[in-house]
Order: C-alpha cells, then structure tokens, then sequence
C-alpha cells in the first residue's frame, strides 16, 4: 500500500528543487508555527529519529523523495492517504519552496477498508 502521492505540479516544482540544492526530503510538520505544512528540506538536513515515522518515498523520475511523520502525528493521520501538492502563495517556516512563490501543502483522503 502507498500511503503517499505527488501532483504533477509539485512534482515540477520538485524537479527544480534538486536541481537547485540536490537530494531532499519531506518532513510532515505537526501543527503550530507552520501550520501542519509538509516541508522541503535538503535530504538530511532535517533530522529523524526513533520519533518519526518513514510513510514513503515519492517518486519523480529516477530519483525519490523521502516522506517522514512525527510518531504523535501518524498515530491521528494513520488512517489517511496525502497528496503532496503545490499552489501559490508563501507559505511559513523552512520549506526550500518557499523563494519560489509557491508552498506545499497536503491533501488527505481516509484509506479505504481494502488499504487498511
């Protein structure tokens, strides 16, 4: 089961990121000052640990991008499916997106009785 996707469009948007800043990966915030936006950071510079949980790797051509959740925040979202999108706007906090005039965000589905 894929726990998680990407659009075209942040898939685009994915695309120039590495080739601006190499390797990244995703981050799922958990609320407060960034809103529960999933963030973009270089592969590593984020770092995990025994708290969070890998959901996936989307991929983008031949190269994959890492998707980790904090432990608390899988336990509430263990249910759903996200989709990694972009819009316009400028979204807070880290997000290697963020000069671009676009911030990512996640859309949630619940999984369906045959994905649980």
């Amino acid at each position: 089961m894929t726990r998680v996707a990407l659009t075209p469009e942040a898939a685009d948007v994915l695309r120039r990121l590495r080739a601006d800043h190499g390797d990244l990966m995703f981050h799922q915030s958990g609320g407060c000052c960034d809103g529960s936006a999933p963030m973009c950071y270089r592969f590593g510079e984020f770092r995990t640990g025994s708290s969070d949980v890998h959901l996936g790797d989307l991929e983008v051509d031949s190269f994959k991008v890492p998707i980790w959740m904090s432990l608390a925040q899988f336990e509430l979202w263990s249910h759903t499916h996200l989709t990694i999108d972009v819009v316009p706007g400028r979204g807070s906090g880290f997000s290697l997106e963020a000069p671009l005039g676009v911030r990512f965000l996640v859309r949630s589905r619940l999984l369906s009785a045959m994905e649980l």
